[in-house]
């Protein structure tokens, strides 16, 4: 990780006010060994980036899949840091460079917690309520709804989630879904600072398994549902499975909310190691009658363009009946989770039910989940995240409920990742549409063509006869989309969501589907709504 974050990537958040330590005091704590002059030694920060580096930082160097961190050891001291932490392995090519050297067993494993030392952050520091969520899909939404109800309960909200990071208000694009222990630790800490009193994290099973949570306990931690995904960083589902267990340990989380609905929650339930409690959504559950008898179940009572209205009850008589501002009886499962994880954190269910009443519904945004981009005339055109089979299957099943016209599928899949769910992310997407169409999305430096093939070759396997496109690249593709609909129909865009870049042979190019779809939709004739984001897209 030395230096080779791109200088496109937004900057590392860190507190204002950083704790000040001695190096001497970390080499106490966690040095195996040192070398050079440790005295006088002052430090108020640490990175594995020289890209991220900032003078009073600590380096840490760790092991990289083809080259040592130890090597970057200079360009480090050069931007300022005071010393280097490393394993045994990088201690000369540190000492080289004339900063003081704390050799370590294993750095990468020590990330978090030398975060939290220094950062102020651990287990025994005064913390925000932690959040933290775990899942396929649904962990962005279920963060983004927690936020928001938090907000309406006039409380002061953070969140770290693979669309945005918001400190207080103030919002800022995200890195990645769950980022490095060190950026983790300095952006709870200026959180912190800032007077934050809740933080909801999106936590995947990468972010378990590279140890970028390491250090932190989670007040309430929960599932949401495992499907097909991530095979590119994970032999098989079991494995995949397995990564995400570690959340619901003593060690990680306090207490856990458990989604019955789909098949793994039953031994997530089995093997969870702290208090839980579960939800389950009868609708859309593998095994509705395992759904129905949990602690919280979700009933739907309408979908509507606008929203979908459910009702939240509770096996000792509580209930209420509220809407969750997006389409989908999955969104209204994730708003449900969100509900009673505030409820295991301590929030009081008469407060909650109270601001939901008086607000008409769940107030909040969710960017590139299901989100709708048209106006009230025309096509209605939603874009969204979602990049897995299952994904596609109940958004497109969303979508369908509340059109009364014909579907239109637009998706993509990414280059250099998961290649095993292409063909079933090809028949999902055509099995729930009327009309698909397949187009580019972050080729990264796969050939994008070759991409295409497949994911038709999969639509055409499960519909001989469906009505298929293919256009290239996807500034086409959302054009020629809106020629093939009209008036009561709608497209789903699927895979670009809130993203506002491609990733087109490591290159990340500026790039807005939100944008794309709304100057479609404008330059068809259609009536279009002032965007709610930002536009990143070049005029």
């Amino acid at each position: 990780m030395a230096n080779d974050t791109p200088s496109s990537l937004p900057p590392v958040l860190r507190p204002y006010h950083p704790p000040v330590h001695t190096l001497e005091a970390l080499a106490a704590r966690f040095g195996r060994e040192t070398r050079g002059d440790l005295r006088d030694v002052t430090l108020t920060g640490l990175t594995l980036a020289t890209a991220d580096l900032r003078p009073g930082d600590v380096f840490v160097a760790v092991q990289g899949v083809n080259r040592h961190g130890a090597e970057y050891a200079a360009a480090a001291a050069e931007s300022g840091a005071v010393a280097v932490v490393t394993d045994a392995a990088g201690a000369d090519a540190a000492q080289a460079t004339g900063l003081p050297v704390v050799i370590v067993e294993d750095p990468r494993a020590q990330l978090g917690e030398l975060s939290a030392w220094v950062y102020g952050t651990g287990r025994d520091d005064e913390l925000p309520l932690l959040f933290g969520t775990t899942g396929t899909n649904g962990k962005t939404s279920v963060s983004h709804l927690l936020e928001g109800i938090l907000t309406q309960l006039g409380v002061r909200t953070g969140l770290s989630s693979t669309a945005e990071r918001h400190i207080a208000g103030q919002v800022i694009v995200s890195r990645l879904t769950t980022p490095e222990a060190y950026e983790m630790h300095a952006l709870l800490a200026l959180m912190r600072e800032r007077g934050v009193e809740a933080v909801a994290v999106e936590v995947s099973a990468q972010a378990l398994s590279r140890r970028r949570v390491d250090g932190l306990v989670f007040d309430v931690a929960a599932f949401t549902n495992l499907s097909h995904d991530h095979l590119d960083d994970y032999a098989d589902m079991r494995e995949y499975f397995e990564a995400k267990l570690p959340l619901f340990r003593p060690d990680r989380a306090l207490r856990a909310v458990i989604s019955l609905d789909s098949a793994p929650s039953a031994e997530v339930v089995a093997r969870c190691e702290i208090p839980f409690v579960t939800v389950g959504t009868p609708a859309i559950a593998a095994d509705a009658d395992a759904a129905a008898a949990a602690d919280w179940v979700v009933e739907i009572l309408d979908e509507r363009q606008t929203g979908t209205e459910f009702r939240l009850s509770s096996a000792d008589g509580r209930s209420l009946t509220t809407i969750v501002p997006v389409i989908g009886r999955h969104m209204a499962a994730n708003a449900g989770l969100a509900i009673v994880m505030m409820l295991e954190a301590g929030y009081e269910w008469d407060r909650l039910a109270a601001a939901l009443a008086r607000d008409g519904g769940i107030q909040a945004y969710l960017p590139g989940r299901t989100e709708r981009v048209s106006g009230e005339r025309g096509p209605a055109v939603y874009v969204d995240f979602g990049h897995s089979p299952d994904a596609f299957e109940k958004t497109l099943a969303a979508v369908r409920r509340v059109t009364p016209g014909r579907v239109l599928m637009l998706f993509g899949a990414d280059g250099d990742r998961d290649a095993s769910k292409r063909h079933d992310m090809g028949r999902t997407g055509v099995e729930g549409s009327d009309i698909l169409v397949v187009t580019d999305h972050h080729p990264r430096f796969e050939d994008i063509d070759t991409i295409r093939a497949t994911l038709i070759e999969g639509a055409r396997r499960a519909r001989p006869d469906a009505e298929i496109h293919e256009y290239s690249p996807p500034e086409l593709a959302i054009v020629e989309a809106v020629k093939l609909v009209g008036e009561g129909d709608a497209i789903l865009w699927a895979g670009p969501g809130h993203q506002d870049y491609r990733d087109i042979r490591g290159v990340r190019t500026p790039y807005s589907a939100r944008e794309l779809a709304r100057r479609a939709l404008r330059d068809a004739g259609w009536p279009v709504p002032e965007p709610r984001w930002p536009v990143p897209y070049p005029d």
